[in-house]
């Protein structure tokens, strides 16, 4: 039975956004992996379970070892998805900061009280 994780619960979990940003720029084996963090390899080995299966990762067998690096790909959709909500927020703070600089100006064209 192949369950699909969901992405979003995948990188919620601070060791596998860590996890991420270690192979962003490269390829690295579990043990390699496993020894930036303050954790058992299995537990480590679980982290890049889930993150393989929602294809955050992808691995690529060479020899006896197995490599794992970031499917970007993947993170292509996770920010593709999340760009509307980004663009939402830095148009609501834009207006904000337009209408606080509106108030600042109008305090400053009253004078001191």
């Amino acid at each position: 039975m192949n369950l699909r994780r969901d992405v979003f619960q995948a990188i919620a979990d601070p060791t596998r956004r860590a996890i991420l940003v270690l192979l962003a720029t490269q390829t690295l084996t579990a043990g390699a992996i496993a020894a930036n963090f303050g954790t058992a390899r299995p537990t480590v080995s679980k982290h890049l379970q889930i993150l393989t299966e929602c294809e955050l990762l992808a691995k690529e067998q060479a020899g006896r070892e197995i490599y794992y690096r970031m499917n970007p790909k993947k993170m292509r959709e996770i920010a593709d998805f999340i760009e509307p909500f980004r663009k939402m927020w830095d148009e609501r703070f834009n207006k904000l900061e337009d209408i606080m600089k509106a108030s600042r100006k109008t305090e400053d064209d009253l004078g001191p009280y």
